[in-house]
């Protein structure tokens, strides 16, 4: 009786162990792979001391490159077959827009197209979020990720003919949004892993304001307000402590 429930035992504990994910703990990871960055409803309103006040407005403007991010999180088992993890990452590379132009309006008309160098770039984006997975096998899993995003954002805008700017300026501001995102995690060996994921994050609109001397010697105040928002592809290795 003793050695029966000796081996009951043991394949109850060996069973629990084969059942276990190699996934629960703490990690950390770094991917990269495909980032876009998107600026559209770009408004760019302007005044001027002693002329007045007037419209502007520009195409939607795009980014793309290879971006570089670092994460950290840990799961825990809430059932057999599902995991839930908190984790954060952060893009340690900054993206830019090249240099386009903006219509400016006065009164209704327009006066031209501003000749200035306007550009967007982000960075210094940080993502926190929750990570519910199903476990495939003991050493695979596909998860969901929901949470908050934030990620600064500077408009840069020079010397201009229209308007007649003389110099440069810029200005930037944190924005804050949400990330969802869907991916796969593949145990390689002895706690590393490899993983693919593709995520969604949005910031909605804001607007940031930028003063630029002029040749008549009043400085203009452009206030541009833009949607933002990015998704990205990546791929990557890990760790699982």
């Amino acid at each position: 009786m003793k050695k029966l429930l000796f081996v009951i035992a043991t394949t109850l504990i060996a069973s629990t162990a084969l059942a276990q994910s190699a996934f629960e703990g703490f990690y950390g990871q770094i991917a990269t792979g495909y980032e876009s960055n998107n600026f559209s409803s770009i408004s760019i309103p302007w005044s001027e001391p002693g002329i007045g006040s007037g419209g502007g407005s520009a195409s939607n403007q795009s980014s793309s490159g290879a971006p570089l991010v670092l994460g950290l999180g840990y799961n825990y088992a809430v059932a057999e077959k599902y995991l839930i993890g908190v984790g954060a990452d952060y893009s340690a590379i900054s993206q830019s827009t090249g240099n386009f132009s903006w219509k400016a309006t006065y009164n209704g008309a327009m006066i031209g197209t501003s000749a200035n160098s306007v550009s967007y770039k982000v960075s210094n984006r940080v993502n926190i979020f929750i990570t519910p997975s199903y476990v495939l096998s003991r050493d695979s899993l596909i998860y969901i990720k929901a949470g908050y995003s934030s990620e600064q954002l500077q408009y840069s805008q020079g010397a201009d003919s229209v308007l007649l700017f003389t110099n440069n300026s810029s200005a930037s501001k944190n924005i804050n949004g949400y990330i969802l995102g869907l991916g796969y995690k593949q145990m390689i060996t002895q706690g590393f892993y490899g993983f693919a994921e593709g995520n969604y994050m949005a910031y909605g609109n804001s607007t940031l304001s930028v003063t630029n001397a002029t040749v008549n010697a009043s400085p203009t105040t452009t206030s541009p307000s833009q949607s933002v928002s990015a998704y990205n592809f990546l791929v990557g290795i890990g760790y699982k402590f």
